[in-house]
């Protein structure tokens, strides 16, 4: 046969790259990943939290939750999990889970496909194991076996109810129960909708366990390398970098005593590069090294500007420096900085000229090279003014410069108030039912009007909550009362219906907005409301006679939590002749304790 290979160009893979790079800027070693062990605890451990976001394929919420109902501790749930969350597969997630959490629950409808399903816990779930049970169940020669495999891959419903009947003839001629053949037929029916191969899956698997990995041992440099993989675009950075902050690893602004052209790790937190820095190029950044090689580091923004060639780093590129916050390591204020700069780049080019007409160095203005001779004086500059711009000011002026909020993003100040407000998060609209009503919360960017065809005028935009994001429709009937409000930056509340627009996208068709400013009273109290929600649920206990219960009673409430997973823990009071006993179930067990459906199930 011919070998089929697949080329794709993932970001993911240009992630890794750039964090191996980053790794070896911080450590002078370079990690081979070809030679990685595949039984790495702290990854599993961390998969196991549903801790994935950032890791490839695994990054959704769905897929979140996944992991934490099967808890991965190998490389095969890893492979098994990017062929199960598929269209196809999906209801088989918690048959997966059980089988991993009690291996004793797993069960074959005919001893026949137990070799078969035996590694994926009883579930028919790769195309490799459709094509083994039609060859052993069904009779199935290779070549005819690989044709119900590309009918199934290739949704051909046409080819498949061709080969239906000749299934069905195999597995009756094998003695095969007429209920088996029916389920195995539906099953293949299922994966007509979205299988996997199991290659496919191995090799998704492998990029997934790779940058997971990066992420569990390297976290601040896999994070940076993340944050810059997707600078070019910015509407995916707030989210990564709140995800950052929340790993307890601090965003740091460039530094022009510090920062090369990338990203880098200090001390454990991530300092921005300078090419981060809108209108500062390539030339800058080396002519900003260079001097900071040849001189140490800058005292001030005079020393600055009379130290790095004029030539290549101009008052905009200085301007947008101090806006960022890269001179923070000198100590003097950005609104200071910005009075005096025009004085400063002044006396900078004629100390620089001065050294040019003098055939010398700048540094031969102020060091002769002879230790006898008079020791000339640097020339004294006035002190840069202690007063600083307002917070509103200063955020806005990081992102003006950089692109985003460094210090600290608007959102973060109203979160807890924003949450109340709204029926759910922007990641949470892709849940929502299509044409459903919905008011959400959060910052506007990428705001964009434009003219359709017909002549009428429509507005895009994004929201974005830091959780998530979700892209906002107004269409001409509601643009003239809302076009003020859905602006860049602006943090609204915004009403609207969900429109699922193709599948795996989703927007919201805008109806009113309103600005959102709540007073600090508000805000207060709404941090104390959600903290008082986070808090953890107390226990969900039952009690009964331990004399009446039956042997199957803790498998069965493990089937039962796995449908109504949530976050308290249940507790089973089992009295006794001796006295009461508790049981206690473990963390792969809590439960959504407020849920109608258990209780009533219980």
């Amino acid at each position: 046969g011919l070998l089929k290979m697949d080329f794709l160009g993932l970001r993911n893979l240009d992630v890794i790259e750039d964090t191996l790079a980053i790794i070896e800027r911080s450590t002078g070693e370079r990690i081979d990943m070809t030679t990685l062990p595949l039984d790495d605890a702290k990854t599993y451990e961390m998969m196991a939290r549903g801790d994935s976001v950032g890791v490839f394929q695994f990054e959704s919420e769905g897929m979140r939750e996944a992991l934490k109902k099967v808890g991965p501790d190998e490389f095969e749930d890893l492979v098994a999990l990017n062929a199960l969350y598929r269209p196809g597969a999906m209801d088989q997630i918690p048959t997966y889970a059980r089988g991993k959490k009690n291996p004793d629950t797993i069960t074959y409808v005919d001893d026949r496909l137990r070799p078969i399903t035996e590694p994926t816990k009883g579930v028919i779930l790769y195309q490799e194991q459709t094509m083994q049970i039609a060859k052993s169940i069904a009779g199935f020669s290779g070549p005819r076996a690989d044709d119900l495999r590309k009918a199934i891959g290739k949704k051909n419903r046409d080819a498949m109810a061709k080969l239906k009947p000749l299934f069905f003839d195999g597995c009756r001629a094998s003695g095969t129960s007429e209920d088996v053949i029916d389920m195995l037929w539906t099953v293949n029916e299922k994966s007509a909708d979205y299988s996997f191969n199991r290659s496919h899956a191995a090799c998704y698997g492998l990029i997934a366990y790779r940058t997971a990995w990066l992420k569990a041992n390297y976290p601040a440099e896999y994070m940076a390398a993340l944050i810059s993989s997707v600078m070019d675009t910015k509407d995916k950075v707030p989210f990564f970098v709140n995800q950052t902050e929340s790993m307890g690893i601090e965003i740091l602004p460039p530094d022009v005593n510090e920062s090369d052209h990338e990203f880098m790790v200090v001390g454990g937190n991530i300092r921005f590069g300078l090419d981060a820095v809108k209108g500062v190029g390539y030339a800058a950044v080396e002519a900003i090294k260079r001097a900071r090689e040849e001189g140490g580091p800058f005292t001030s923004l005079w020393d600055f500007c009379e130290r790095v060639d004029a030539r290549a780093v101009n008052k905009k590129a200085i301007e947008a420096l101090i806006k960022c916050g890269a001179f923070g390591s000198t100590d003097a204020s950005r609104k200071g900085m910005l009075a005096v700069l025009e004085h400063a780049q002044a006396a900078g080019q004629r100390a620089q000229q001065d050294a040019q007409l003098g055939q010398g160095s700048i540094f031969d203005l102020f060091d002769t090279g002879d230790s006898a001779a008079p020791a000339v004086a640097r020339p004294a500059h006035p002190p840069v003014p202690a007063e600083e711009v307002s917070r509103p000011e200063l955020l806005a002026m990081e992102k003006e410069s950089i692109g985003l909020f460094i210090t600290e993003h608007p959102l973060k100040r109203v979160r807890e108030a924003l949450r109340l407000k709204a029926d759910c998060s922007c990641a949470q609209v892709m849940d929502q039912r299509d044409g459903e009503w919905v008011k959400v919360g959060g910052m506007v960017t990428g705001a964009k009007k434009i003219r359709t065809r017909n002549g009428s005028q429509m507005l895009f935009a994004t929201l974005d909550d830091l959780d998530g994001a979700v892209e906002l429709i107004v269409f001409e009937k509601t643009l003239a009362a809302v076009e003020s409000v859905v602006a860049d930056d602006e943090i609204v509340l915004v009403r609207g219906r969900v429109d699922h627009k193709e599948a795996g996208k989703v927007c919201i068709v805008v109806q009113d907005v309103d600005r959102f400013e709540p007073s600090e009273a508000e805000i207060e109290k709404a941090k104390e409301v959600v903290a008082a929600e986070a808090a953890p649920p107390e226990p969900l206990s039952r009690r009964v006679d331990a004399a009446r219960l039956q042997a199957a009673v803790i498998d069965d409430l493990r089937d039962l939590f796995e449908r109504y997973p949530g976050d308290a823990e249940f507790v089973l009071e089992m009295h006794t002749r001796t006295g009461v006993r508790r049981l206690r179930f473990g963390n792969g067990y809590r439960v959504a304790a407020r849920h109608a459906g258990l209780k009533s199930e219980l």
